[in-house]
């Protein structure tokens, strides 16, 4: 079924280079063609090593945490390859297998036991500026922390609210669980076809909304000139105009998970909002 593995892991973190270095050997050894992340070229023999950018491979290994797999989902080529995600983060909410069940599980993706779990991604624009697809969140900002933004927010070109804050962001139903829960935004079941604006520190009475995935989400800042836009974490650009204004939709693109027994709320359980209860 597949031929060719990209493997993506943590470089700063030895257990993860190790395991990395014996997968490549295991999977060259199975037959498949083998790519290795360039970051990791001084610590890993085995296997081909180019860019994420070019890593066009039928499936891809990532051995982190949630930071391992948002980094690789913003610059692999689309559309995305599935994703078998082997724990080695804090926190792993996105991650699929522990270390001790990464053989087992390679060996279960080669014989096809497994199942896809699709994630839908949000296309970003900003004053003609196209950013790269976010899996999680899109975070507005001024460029300095200390300084608020001034907002109008639209649906569908329709103005809804005005809004004074330390930032915005616009969360997919993955992203759902990660800084916009932290910023006091809801959980979202995957099966709810929608996306959440939440606010960062707002200044007013400004909870988060939550819209259908055909909504078009337009923010104008009012002030200041400079703003900030953050994708996933790592994908960062400063925007500097009159009025500087950002487009959120769904995007064309999907992230796809490898996944075995466990489900949405297994996890929410067993990492998350649950964790000690039952």
């Amino acid at each position: 079924m597949f031929k060719s593995v990209g493997l993506v892991a943590r470089f700063d973190k030895k257990k993860a280079i190790k395991l990395t270095r014996d997968l490549a050997e295991y999977l060259k050894k199975k037959g498949l063609e083998t790519y290795v992340e360039d970051t990791l070229a001084k610590k890993v023999s085995a296997g081909k090593i180019i860019p994420l950018e070019q890593m066009k491979a039928n499936f891809i290994i990532t051995i982190g945490g949630d930071g391992t797999i948002l980094r690789t989902c913003v610059s692999i080529p689309k559309p995305e390859p599935p994703i078998l995600a082997i724990n080695m983060g804090v926190r792993g909410f996105l991650t699929e297998v522990e270390p001790k069940n990464a053989f087992s599980a390679v060996d279960r993706c080669l014989k096809g036991e497994f199942k896809i779990e699709k994630c839908a991604k949000l296309s970003v624009t900003a004053d003609g500026t196209q950013f790269p697809d976010a899996l999680n969140e899109v975070v507005i900002s001024a460029e300095e922390p200390v300084k608020i933004l001034y907002a109008r927010i639209f649906r569908d070109k329709e103005p809804i609210l005005k809004c004074q804050a330390d930032g915005l962001m616009v969360s997919t139903q993955t992203g759902s669980t990660g800084y916009s829960l932290s910023a006091g935004g809801p959980v979202l079941d995957p099966r709810v076809n929608a996306f959440v604006l939440t606010p960062i520190c707002a200044l007013t009475i400004f909870r988060s909304i939550v819209f259908p995935a055909d909504s078009t989400l337009t923010v104008e800042v009012i002030r200041p000139k400079k703003i900030l836009v953050l994708i996933d974490g790592h994908y960062s650009q400063l925007i500097k105009s009159m009025h500087p204004s950002l487009t959120v939709t769904s995007s064309k693109y999907e992230t796809h998970f490898i996944r075995f027994k466990e489900n949405f709320y297994d996890r929410l359980r067993s990492r998350l909002l649950f964790k000690g209860m039952g």
